[in-house]
């Protein structure tokens, strides 16, 4: 079928982006009807200063808070059931996460249990979540994982040293609060590990089976910001300019991933961070180039448009040499934003790959890869990672 016929949902909260976004959440808290507010954030963006500027906007709107800050990167399912036992006694009503993808990923599911009253754990899949979440604004102070605007989160499991990504509509939240000046606290590396986060989610979005004209036109956009503000951000920190661009580009690149949904390159991570506990950004980005290399020949008409969303001249070249154009270009970014580690510099062993393959291959993401993936296609991938 032609594709413009197939039938293709688009989901977006409601988003508010510019400078001075964040000093809005007391203002949106009571618009909601929140009468006692959990405030989710962790102890660098308390250290930051972000969560401050929220907690005050909700102070000047009456509106009163708790704020929960046990929680660790990759939140953990521990970390989230403690997030709702506090919620619970403390008689919170609605939810507002500040911070980077750890934060409102833990908010989120904070708000799944606290409606659904079962184990963070029993929701991993698709729809999953049967009841609506409490009312969740979003603050988020890295341009990368865009979970402000999406219908994912993520959960790891140590126990079984997995990650779970529960997607649904009802864990979009009710408005998202986008300041790209919180972005100006964020150091070289987690400003690199994050934009090539949101580098794969616009990739992986555009080539992959589910993706749609509504979401290819954020994921192309996203990666024209991306290509040409990326770097500069990384080696000017506190120019505003840069950041915004990167922030825009982040929230382009969420809403084409929360819709067309991502590939083997997030599966493959979910399957590392869940292993290891490293920077999701990182464990992308690691994959990136090899993942491109995998999936080329399934889609080489999108990424032929990929290469030339991020500047290549493609004029007069075989398609084996657009292929070699991209992937040079990938992995010269890599080196750029100062994100070269192998996966073997992380302590993956070769011996470790058959478990991750494993677990890659049930994450929900590998669905909508642009090609079919074996079991041992996955490990040759992480095998060439190393």
């Amino acid at each position: 079928m032609a594709e413009g016929l197939q039938l293709r949902k688009f989901l977006a909260p409601e988003f508010i982006f510019g400078v001075g976004a964040r000093e809005l959440a007391g203002r949106y808290a009571k618009n909601l009807g929140g009468r006692k507010v959990l405030v989710v954030s962790d102890p660098g963006v308390v250290k930051a200063g972000w969560t401050k500027d929220v907690t005050d906007s909700l102070d000047a709107a009456g509106v009163p808070w708790v704020l929960f800050t046990a929680l660790t990167p990759n939140p953990k399912a521990d970390e989230v059931m403690a997030g709702v036992a506090l919620y619970q006694a403390e008689h919170c009503d609605a939810l507002v996460a500040v911070g980077g993808g750890s934060p409102i990923d833990c908010a989120k599911g904070i708000g799944i249990v606290s409606s659904n009253h079962k184990h963070i754990l029993e929701f991993e899949g698709v729809d999953m979540v049967k009841s609506p979440m409490p009312p969740l604004i979003c603050i988020p102070t890295t341009g990368g994982t865009s979970a402000d605007v999406s219908q994912f989160a993520i959960i790891s499991n140590p126990r079984e040293r997995v990650k779970i990504a529960i997607i649904s509509k009802s864990v979009v939240p009710d408005i998202a609060l986008i300041d790209p000046v919180t972005l100006i606290t964020m150091d070289p590396y987690l400003t690199a590990c994050t934009g090539l986060d949101a580098m794969t989610h616009a990739i992986e979005a555009f080539v992959s089976t589910a993706s749609s004209s509504m979401t290819d036109l954020h994921a192309l956009e996203a990666l024209r910001l991306l290509s040409v503000n990326l770097i500069p951000s990384i080696r000017n920190l506190d120019n505003e300019e840069f950041r915004s661009q990167v922030m825009m580009g982040s929230l382009q690149a969420g809403l084409a991933f929360s819709n067309a949904i991502l590939g083997a390159n997030h599966a493959m991570a979910h399957s590392l961070g869940g292993a290891l506990d490293l920077a999701h950004g990182e464990c992308n980005a690691i994959l990136l180039d090899h993942v491109i290399d995998f999936n080329f020949d399934a889609a080489p008409e999108r990424f032929e448009q990929i290469a030339q969303a991020f500047g290549l001249d493609l004029r007069g070249l075989s398609l084996s040499q657009k292929k070699k154009h991209l992937l040079e270009y990938v992995r010269k970014l890599k080196a750029e934003a100062g994100v070269g580690r192998t996966l073997a510099e992380v302590g993956v062993g070769r011996d470790d790959l058959k478990l991750y393959s494993e677990h890659a291959l049930k994450d929900p993401c590998m669905a909508t890869n642009p090609r079919r993936a074996s079991k041992r296609d996955i490990e040759v991938v992480y095998e060439e990672s190393l």
